[in-house]
């Protein structure tokens, strides 16, 4: 064991999500533990979705750390917004429908809001936006991807890293992001503190 191995401190991420493990994993990173936050997602009055995205990975983030003293914690949000309405993680097919009917030969945001809270527990924010522009979909598609259950559990009721690439006809912006963390501001908030 090395030196920098020996004083690194324990990084936590703090999310259940293993789309995130995996993006961590795809830039060397490999969190020591994994605890997600029990935070409450709902918007408060008159939130908007970037505010919403930075509020909310930051509560994460805060709660975890109060759990791990001298730890490293990630906290993570992916919001996505079809101008200043906030879509949900569908509950069910129904809701999905909806969100893809919304978003079908439109351009949507992504807001992905990353917090780092440091072992002295300071904390570094990032808020990366990433624009989606969707394919129009027909009645067949969006059945059909519904069949696949891919949208449960997803911001908006799509996966941009599964069937749902079908439906993007451009991006700008961190691709990463939709995924569901922004890589380059994730290593460049690690890096600022030293991480390595």
């Amino acid at each position: 064991m090395t030196d920098g191995e020996k004083s690194r401190p324990t990084l936590i991420l703090a999310s259940a999500s293993p789309r995130r493990l995996d993006l961590l994993a795809q830039i060397g990173i490999a969190p020591d533990m994994i605890d997600p936050a029990d935070v409450d997602e709902t918007p408060v009055a008159r939130e908007l979705p970037r505010p919403h995205a930075a509020r909310l990975a930051k509560a994460k983030a805060l709660a975890v750390s109060a759990r791990h003293i001298g730890s490293l914690v990630i906290g993570a949000d992916t919001v996505v917004a079809c101008g200043r309405r906030i879509l949900p993680k569908p509950a069910d097919a129904e809701e999905a429908r909806r969100c893809l009917i919304r978003l079908s030969g439109r351009r949507h945001r992504v807001y992905g809001g990353v917090s780092l809270v440091a072992p002295d527990g300071s904390v570094r924010n990032r808020l990366v936006q990433t624009a989606v522009i969707f394919n129009r979909l027909g009645e067949q598609e969006i059945a059909q991807y519904l069949d696949s259950g891919e949208w449960e559990g997803k911001a908006g009721g799509y996966a941009i890293q599964g069937l749902a690439a079908a439906f993007v006809r451009s991006i700008n912006g961190s691709y990463s992001n939709v995924v569901g963390l922004p890589l380059f501001e994730t290593a460049q908030l690690l890096k600022g503190i030293g991480y390595r």
